[in-house]
């Protein structure tokens, strides 16, 4: 192992046990956080560690934010300040298989690598649309029947919300670095589309028990990769 590398994964076994140790992460979901960073840096080198350090410090910042409101709105729900593995690997899952085909097949890295850069965007705009959202939303309505819903619940959106969620994706946008101004939008497009996937699996599929909330963020990340992947070959 080169030395850039174990530096690398000596910072991402530091971050985890940070993690764990202010209960940010459960000791397993750390392991796990690991090996999807180690996957992530594999593909994606230094850009793709920047993408996953400020999906989990935003979305970390984002539950945190008015926790006691949130308790008010959604009871015991809104507040999961401990991330298990499961909620790891729904957020991450996508962006660490793609690092692993971005170094497995480097010919296709940039295709990869965009679309993992469209998977954190999408888990970064989700988090914050879900968690903001339901603190400055001011019309809260069912995605499917544009009627107004219970704020909070699943598949219910808000314009704020909405904003924000695609405020987060651009950020994601930015830090990916990625060389033009389309894979910018792309990316950012697609992190929006994967957020509006996520409404529609959870006011569908996740409120009738079909899907776990896992499952559904993990669609959500992977319907934005596929976007964005299928939005690069369109071009020109």
């Amino acid at each position: 192992m080169h030395t850039p590398d174990l530096v690398i994964l000596m910072t991402l076994v530091a971050c985890a046990a940070a993690s764990a140790y202010w209960k940010k992460l459960t000791p397993a979901a750390a392991l796990t956080g690991i090996i999807i960073g180690e996957s992530i840096y594999s593909g994606d080198g230094y850009r793709g560690l920047a993408e996953l350090a400020l999906f989990f410090l935003l979305g970390t910042a984002a539950t945190a934010w008015k926790k006691n409101e949130k308790l008010a709105i959604k009871g015991n729900a809104a507040h999961q300040p401990t991330r298990n593995t499961g909620q790891v690997i729904a957020n991450g899952g996508v962006a660490a298989i793609l690092g692993i085909l971005a170094f497995a097949y480097p010919l296709h890295r940039d295709l990869y690598t965009l679309m993992l850069a469209a998977s954190l965007s999408s888990a970064t705009g989700d988090t914050l649309s879900s968690e903001l959202g339901m603190l400055y939303g001011r019309n809260h309505i069912n995605i499917l029947t544009g009627k107004p819903d219970e704020r909070g619940a699943d598949g219910v959106i808000s314009l704020e919300g909405l904003l924000i969620g695609l405020i987060g994706s651009a950020i994601i946008a930015m830090a990916s670095l990625h060389s033009s101004w389309e894979s910018f939008s792309i990316i950012t497009l697609a992190g929006l589309l994967g957020n509006l996937a996520d409404s529609f699996l959870g006011a569908t599929l996740e409120r009738k028990g079909r899907l776990s909330n896992d499952v559904v963020n993990f669609c959500n990340t992977g319907i934005a990769a596929l976007c964005a992947g299928a939005l690069i070959g369109s071009l020109p």
